[in-house]
């Protein structure tokens, strides 16, 4: 129970840590943003609770396909609030249109990487 809730504390740390920072410098909070803090983390919680090293390296090469069209989020928010559109609208379109590539890549996805 204390190691889920040292996972928990560890993870909610990390995400208000980036915010509190973007109060501070937009830069330095956008950097801590853009490392794959999310993915270490679930790698090493996967390594401390002795998952196979090929487990761990399937999850990596896995990450890094999904990363590809999460990417249009951060291309098309910005756009659609430069835009003038409200917040939440803006937000829920770009989610949208992420996962709307994510189904278009779908079928290339699932053969590159659930094939492994």
């Amino acid at each position: 129970m204390l190691y889920y809730v040292l996972k928990i504390a560890l993870t909610a740390i990390t995400i208000v840590a980036i915010s509190e920072i973007a109060k501070r410098s937009n830069m330095f909070a956008a950097l801590i943003a853009a490392l794959p803090l999310t993915s270490l983390l679930a790698l090493i919680w996967m390594h401390l609770e002795d998952a196979p090293s090929e487990k761990i390296a399937i999850l990596s090469g896995q990450i890094f396909w999904m990363v590809i069209p999460s990417l249009v989020l951060f291309l098309v928010l910005p756009g659609l609030l430069r835009m003038g559109i409200n917040f939440w609208a803006s937000l829920a379109l770009a989610c949208g249109a992420t996962a709307v590539c994510y189904l278009a890549l779908a079928p290339l996805l699932k053969r590159v990487i659930m094939d492994h």
